[in-house]
């Protein structure tokens, strides 16, 4: 099997209580400990904002890593002209990968942008508090989701998240990769 592969994913994005997003990326890279996905030519309008700054617009792309078995997945997110806005974390159900490339995931809330000045920014607790609340979550996915960031920030202090692979899958080696 080789490493670099060119095809398409299916991505089921359940948040609850009702939203149902499908996106469907290009896979670049199929292992067994990750998976990474192109995003191209995003949709944005308006662009979206982290912390005040866009961190994707029209015209954006994005390389995702999926980790199979893990509680959050990454993106390296860029405007359209391909500078780097930052490193954003979801965090998630662990993927489950059906058939015919349809993986499936349900957002947990809480997500973790890192911007590329430096910085380690933990985004929306008060949804996943609303969540709660709403009962549109369980207690043990509110534990495991809490539990999640506060893993990633002791990695992140010691300098072990995010992983290599994401610095090493820059905008321009996806590209590439996917034949751009």
């Amino acid at each position: 099997m080789r490493e670099e592969i060119t095809d398409r994913v299916r991505i089921r994005y359940f948040r609850p209580p009702r939203r149902l997003e499908v996106f469907t990326q290009q896979l670049i890279l199929d292992k067994p400990d990750v998976k990474v996905t192109l995003a191209r030519d995003l949709a944005y309008e308006p662009p979206i904002r982290i912390r005040g700054e866009v961190a994707l617009e029209e015209g954006s792309d994005a390389v995702w890593f999926t980790f199979p078995g893990r509680w959050h997945d990454i993106g390296r997110f860029h405007r359209a002209d391909g500078s780097l806005t930052g490193i954003y974390a979801n965090i998630l159900t662990p993927p489950e990968f059906r058939a015919r490339g349809v993986w499936e995931t349900t957002d947990l809330y809480l997500d973790i942008w890192l911007p590329p000045g430096g910085g380690f920014h933990v985004l929306d607790e008060d949804q996943l508090e609303e969540a709660r609340d709403e009962g549109w979550i369980s207690e043990e996915e509110e534990r495991r989701a809490t539990a999640e960031v506060l893993a990633i920030r002791n990695a992140h202090r010691k300098g072990d998240w995010p992983p290599p692979v994401v610095g090493e899958w820059t905008l321009e080696r996806a590209l590439e990769a996917a034949g751009f």
